[in-house]
């Protein structure tokens, strides 16, 4: 499972690491199933704080099907990846769930 991550020019230091723990930690037992995930940070006040200003959105890539996404917004980049990262396990869990 390849894990990509795009920021917008707000987003300040690497937050790769810390994508690729929260995306194996919820995402892992799928790992088998998806080719890649695709993860959208972006600060949604251009560098301004404020409340619930971080933005996450994840895609999961399964081979043969449309990609599947959930996103999450926080007061920090960290809260919002985990959030999102939350999310996209529920959605695998019932879309794949259906499948079997």
């Amino acid at each position: 499972m390849k894990i990509n991550v795009n920021t917008d020019k707000h987003i300040h230091g690497d937050m790769q690491r810390h994508v690729e723990d929260a995306v194996h930690a919820a995402l892992g037992r799928f790992a088998g199933q998806l080719s890649r995930v695709e993860v959208h940070l972006r600060d949604a006040n251009g560098g301004k704080t404020g409340a619930n200003d971080k933005h996450c959105l994840m895609e999961a890539r399964i081979d043969g099907r449309p990609p599947l996404a959930a996103s999450d917004d926080a007061d920090s980049v960290a809260s919002a990846i985990n959030g999102a990262a939350r999310k996209l396990q529920r959605v695998l869990d019932s879309s794949l769930g259906k499948l079997a």
